[in-house]
């Protein structure tokens, strides 16, 4: 098999191939059947669909195990592990980054970057932001926003993960109007063959505390006793304190399923309609494409996507590159060559990206609120029992 090197990247770009994409079984990591837990919805409800997978003719039960978008967050996660520390001041990526630590109340937030931000660059956290007592969309770099397909130039030197991911910015002056980019790397993982399964749950107290030992109160510092402090607390079951049994029960959770199937696809029509002026647009795009297929190969690291939703491959990963009359190549490519590809490609490319960290402080107004928010979730606490 052969590798995907920079110049097999470049002349599909040149030319008018269609896609690079990358079809992946994966198991559970206990093994084939064993139980996965599915992201959870409004109601407590799993994404349940019927599909026609793999050329089949008849529909079978599926569940959502990854969305498009939490694919896009695990790539962009995996591209600042590899390429980001939190506090510093250079990158070989595009970084904005929001810096939380200088207030001791805001502290434990710690960086926020243009990798964390699910709008990306056009994020409501960097747009409330500031550089130098400038807000962020004052600047050159906030301004990148309004770039456009005739001349992606801004983005691509800012935050190339929004060519390559889409962003919208309706947060902005603009509103719906606002810069949109469409993706042109899609990825998510389905549970095919699905059958929904059974959780149970229960806690033993060592210290058996009974129910009717209780009422109890709890008050504002976080602390409870006996004793009501203030009008406004209600009296409360010792549980609810997390003193005492909680009665065992049985309710939908998980599933078992033939396999997990991960689709990936780069469009390359969609980076082709990205302009760059006065620029080597080829190159650019290169560029571009490189950074996708670094993002997706990088993210193979950590298959655990939450809890009990641990996932491994069946076999090694191949990227089919599909031409226009719809045959396909195959290309091999590990984590260590993307990274080696996309610091080709970057060599190689006159248009430069921003290799210096773009460090923005939160407003006072965005300050506030962090504290506000964080002050009252520390008063409050998950259910009794609660181990989701």
């Amino acid at each position: 098999m052969n590798a995907l090197s920079y110049e097999v990247l470049k002349n599909a770009l040149a030319g008018n191939a269609i896609a690079l994409r990358r079809n992946r079984r994966l198991q559970p990591a206990e093994g084939p059947g064993g139980k996965i837990f599915p992201p959870t919805y409004k109601d407590a409800k799993y994404a349940e669909e019927e599909r026609i997978m793999e050329g089949g003719a008849t529909p079978v039960p599926c569940v959502l195990i990854d969305s498009v978008q939490s694919q896009a967050n695990r790539f962009e996660q995996a591209l600042k592990l590899n390429y980001y520390t939190p506090g510093s001041t250079s990158c070989k990526l595009p970084v904005v980054a929001v810096d939380f630590t200088g207030n001791a109340k805001t502290q434990p937030v710690g960086y926020i970057t243009s990798l964390d931000a699910p709008h990306r660059l056009a994020d409501a956290i960097l747009r409330d932001s500031e550089l130098n007592g400038v807000s962020f969309r004052e600047t050159e770099v906030g301004k990148a926003c309004e770039a456009t397909t005739a001349d992606a130039t801004p983005l691509f030197r800012y935050c190339p993960t929004a060519l390559v991911l889409g962003v919208w910015d309706s947060t902005g002056p603009r509103g719906g109007l606002g810069t949109k980019f469409q993706r042109a790397l899609v990825s998510e993982m389905v549970a095919v063959n699905s059958k929904k399964g059974r959780r149970s749950s229960s806690r033993i107290d060592p210290l058996n505390i009974a129910l009717q030992a209780g009422p109890i109160y709890k008050h504002a510092d976080g602390s409870w006793s006996f004793e009501q402090q203030d009008k406004k607390e209600k009296p409360l079951k010792p549980s609810e304190a997390n003193h005492g049994n909680v009665t065992p029960d049985v309710t939908d959770g998980g599933i078992t399923c033939a396999y997990v199937m991960q689709k990936t696809v780069l469009s390359l029509p969609a980076l082709r309609r990205l302009h760059f002026q006065g620029q080597d647009e080829l190159a650019a795009r290169t560029v571009l494409a490189a950074l996708a297929l670094c993002g997706v190969t990088l993210a193979e690291a950590d298959m655990d996507l939450r809890s009990r939703c641990l996932l491994i491959p069946e076999g090694p990963a191949e990227w089919e590159l599909v031409k226009a009359d719809g045959s396909t190549e195959i290309f091999a490519l590990t984590a260590e060559e993307a990274k080696q590809l996309l610091e080709q490609a970057t060599e190689l490319c006159e248009l430069k990206w921003s290799t210096d960290v773009v460090r923005l402080t939160p407003s006072k107004e965005l300050e506030k609120l962090v504290i506000k928010s964080r002050d009252i979730q520390e008063g409050q606490s998950p259910e009794a029992g609660d181990d989701k």
